[in-house]
């Protein structure tokens, strides 16, 4: 599978598991979404369980969480992660706080999914990375997949928590990997181990990284598609980095992350957000706080630059390996 049909598997294996499991957005039922995650669940289960939404994000996360603290498991889409943040009053002040505000009377299990990322040509509209504004709030999981075999595992996670989970789908992921070299052909899933995808039910659990290259080096801290482009440096530099696909950022796997570095006692952070307020600096502040003796050289973040996205300079912005392997030789040397 890839990760359109990986997605899409698991939205149908629960909503066959669980009657309470319905799924809509914009465009999400007749037309399968924008990017076909949804693509016949509407003819299978009927108009009641997949269902298109007028264009309002903030109406759709707030039907979603009426929904869900009435015992319902909806999985809500928001069409790009750029225009969800209509929906941020409603995500922080409702679905976040509500067990906490009802002392566990409720429980808002909403899942919210949402392309994200750069790397299509989307412009500043269609290429943001928000996951840190959500890795900020209290009652938050934010999950971030990079393989078809992770995102259908921790779609099924995310669905079956009791919780208000965040579900960013890297975009440039959908349809094969991709290691940073916009020049070369694109690659399909099929060429890579982790489309091996089971039809039926699995879990792949929320808060456990996976080291997705043993290396001695330099560990590499990355989730999404700088996955595949950390790989790339790692193997094109000749360097023997450790890479660890975060998988989720909250909550995050503290102890994997603290066990690479303290082996490699260098570390590189990755990932596609602009670094002024990104979700690396807290790893950072994680890594020195947990591993202050056993680094030999200060943490390096490799980031999008703090500026709107570009259209017109997409592989400026878009981390290629080159800027990774820069980084990687700047801790070595340190």
């Amino acid at each position: 599978m890839n990760m359109v049909q990986a997605l899409n598997s698991a939205l149908d294996v629960m909503m066959a598991k669980d009657p309470n499991v319905l799924t809509f957005g914009e465009d999400v039922g007749y037309f399968g979404g924008v990017f076909r995650v949804t693509e016949g669940l509407q003819k299978k289960y009927g108009k009641t369980r997949c269902f298109d939404a007028p264009i309002s994000e903030l109406g759709i996360v707030g039907v979603g969480i009426g929904m869900a603290v009435n015992g319902l498991r909806p999985v809500v889409e928001i069409q790009f992660a750029d225009y969800i943040y209509p929906a941020y009053d409603q995500l922080v002040s409702e679905a976040a706080r509500i067990r906490y505000r009802s002392v566990g009377g409720y429980t808002a299990p909403i899942t919210v999914r949402s392309p994200y990322g750069g790397g299509i040509f989307g412009g500043e509209t269609h290429s943001q990375s928000p996951e840190a504004l959500f890795t900020h709030v209290a009652g938050l999981k934010t999950v971030i997949p990079s393989t078809p075999y992770d995102a259908k595992g921790l779609l099924i996670s995310a669905i079956e928590a009791n919780d208000p989970v965040m579900f960013f789908e890297p975009k440039r992921l959908y349809n094969g990997p991709f290691d940073g070299h916009h020049e070369r052909p694109a690659v399909p899933w099929s060429q890579h181990p982790a489309s091996e995808v089971p039809e039926g039910h699995y879990t792949v659990p929320l808060g456990k990284a996976a080291v997705v290259r043993k290396g001695e080096a330099v560990t590499l801290l990355c989730y999404g598609t700088m996955v595949h482009v950390a790989r790339s440096a790692a193997e094109e530099s000749g360097i023997d980095a450790e890479i660890l696909d975060l998988r989720t950022l909250v909550p995050l796997d503290l102890e994997a992350i603290v066990a690479s570095v303290r082996k490699t006692g260098r570390c590189v952070i990755v990932h596609e957000a602009t670094e002024t307020g990104g979700y690396g600096g807290e790893l950072v502040a994680l890594v020195q706080k947990h591993c202050f003796y056993h680094l030999e050289a200060p943490v390096e973040r490799v980031c999008g630059f703090d500026t709107p996205y570009p259209h017109g300079f997409e592989w400026e912005y878009f981390i290629g390996p080159a800027r990774v392997a820069t980084a990687m030789r700047r801790v070595l040397e340190g």
